[in-house]
C-alpha cells in the first residue's frame, strides 16, 4: 500500500505527524506532500522541525491569493504530483484549501479518498472551511471521526455508515506526544508571565478581521480581556496584515497588558496553552486542544463544528460582542467555568486506529476496529 499523505497549512501538520509515524511502525510506505498553502518560515518550516516531521516528498509552494486561484493552484500542482507518483490512497486532513484541493484530484484520477477530522459541521456556509468540510467528505471513501455527533452528520448527508469509522483526534495524539517536552519550554519567563496569570488570545477568522468593522470589534474584546487580565496574542501574519492595511496595528499594540508577539513554534504555543487562565479564541483545533488539556476556552464566534468541547469539554462559544465577552471573562475569573472531560477516544492512539482500517478494511466496510469503536460508546 502506497500512500500519499497532504499537509497544506499549519494545523494540518499536528495532524499528519501521528499518522506518519503510525505508518512507519506498520511499515506502509508513504509520501509526504506539502502544498505550500502556509509558506512562512513560522508557519511551516518550524512546524517540521519541532514535530519532527520529515521533510516532504514534495512541496508543491503554491502560497497565498484567494480561495479559488488558492485552490486552482493546489489542484493543478497536485494533479501533475500524483501523476508522476501514482498512489493506492490519499490521505487529506482537516478542512482547509488543500483539504478539497487534493481529495478533488483524486478523486478525478479514481484514487481512494481518506479523510481525517471527517463529519464536522458548523453549520454556516458563510466559512469557507465549512464548503471544504462538506465537499471533500462527499469524495471521501474513509471518514475518520472524532467524535460521535460527527457520524450524525455525515448519515443525515446520505453518506453510507459503513464508511465512517469513530478513531478519535489524532490532533490529541500529537498533543499528548509533546505536552511533556512542550513543559520545558521557557516562553512564560521570556515573556514574564506566570502559570495562570495571562490569558492567550488567537484570532485569524476571516469574519474576525477581514473588514475593519470586524478588525474594530476583534480590538475592543481584546481590550476588555485585557483590562481584566494580562493577555497574550501571537499575531497570525495575515491578521497583522489586516490590522496594518486598515491602519489598526498600533491601537492594538497601544492596549495595556496586551503582549503582542509573532507566531510562536508548536511547543512553544503549546506549552503557554497549557499554563494559560484560560484562551479566547477563534480556531476549531486549540477549542479541542484546550478540553484535552482542561484549560477552559472562551471560543470568539456563533457556532462550532467541534460540539463535544461544549457538551463534554471547557470550551464556551461567547459570541462576538464585546459585552459580551466581558461578562464571560468575569465568570470564568471569579470560577464559574465548565470543568470538562476528556472525550472518548482521545487517547492518543487515533492515528493507529486509522493506519488499522486503511490496512485492513477495504473501502465501505466496516471492519473489527470500527465495530470495537461503535461497541465503546455503546
Amino acid at each position: 500500500m502506497q500512500l500519499t499523505l497532504v499537509a497544506g497549512a499549519r494545523p494540518n501538520f499536528m495532524k499528519v505527524a501521528p499518522l506518519l509515524m503510525a505508518a512507519r511502525r506498520a511499515g506502509v510506505t508513504y509520501r509526504l506532500v506539502h502544498t505550500g498553502q502556509h509558506y512562512d518560515a513560522d508557519m511551516s518550516d518550524r512546524f517540521f522541525e519541532e514535530l519532527e516531521l520529515p521533510r516532504p516528498d514534495a512541496h508543491l509552494g503554491v502560497g497565498s491569493g484567494s480561495h479559488a486561484a488558492q485552490t486552482a493552484r493546489v489542484m493543478a500542482a497536485f494533479d501533475e504530483e500524483i501523476a508522476q507518483h501514482p498512489a493506492d490512497i490519499v490521505v487529506v486532513v482537516g478542512d482547509v484549501n488543500s483539504t478539497l484541493a487534493c481529495a478533488l484530484v483524486a478523486a478525478k484520477r479514481n484514487i481512494p479518498v481518506a479523510h481525517v477530522e471527517a463529519g464536522l459541521r458548523s453549520g454556516d456556509r458563510r466559512m469557507p472551511e465549512e464548503i471544504n468540510r462538506v465537499l471533500t467528505d462527499h469524495l471521501a471513501d474513509w471518514l475518520f471521526t472524532t467524535e460521535e455527533s460527527a457520524a450524525e452528520n455525515l448519515v443525515a448527508e446520505g453518506i453510507p455508515s459503513s464508511r465512517i469509522h469513530f478513531v478519535g483526534n489524532v490532533m490529541i495524539d500529537t498533543l499528548l506526544y509533546h505536552r511533556q517536552r512542550a513543559s520545558a519550554r521557557p516562553v512564560l519567563g521570556e515573556l514574564d508571565l506566570s502559570p495562570r496569570g495571562y490569558a492567550l488570545c488567537t484570532l485569524h477568522r476571516p469574519s474576525n478581521v477581514d473588514t475593519p468593522e470586524s478588525a474594530l470589534n476583534t480590538i475592543a474584546a481584546l481590550r476588555e480581556i485585557a483590562a481584566r487580565i494580562t493577555t497574550v496574542v501571537p499575531l497570525h501574519p495575515r491578521s497583522k496584515g489586516r490590522l496594518q492595511e486598515f491602519g489598526l496595528f498600533d491601537q492594538l499594540a497601544r492596549i495595556e497588558r496586551l503582549i503582542v508577539t509573532g507566531p510562536k513554534g508548536y511547543l512553544d504555543f503549546l506549552a503557554l496553552m497549557n499554563q494559560a487562565r484560560f484562551v479566547f479564541t477563534d480556531s476549531g483545533g486549540i477549542q479541542e486542544e484546550t478540553t484535552a488539556l482542561g484549560v477552559p476556552c472562551l471560543t470568539f464566534r456563533e457556532n462550532t463544528e467541534r460540539p463535544v468541547t461544549l457538551t463534554h469539554g471547557t470550551n464556551q462559544l461567547v459570541g462576538i460582542d464585546p459585552a459580551r465577552i466581558a461578562e464571560a471573562v468575569d465568570r470564568l475569573l471569579a470560577g464559574h467555568g465548565p470543568a470538562g472531560r476528556v472525550p472518548h477516544l482521545w487517547d492518543g492512539r487515533a492515528a493507529e486506529r486509522i493506519l488499522d482500517v486503511l490496512r485492513h478494511v477495504p473501502a465501505g466496510a466496516e471492519g473489527p476496529a470500527q465495530k470495537e469503536a461503535h461497541a465503546a460508546v455503546a
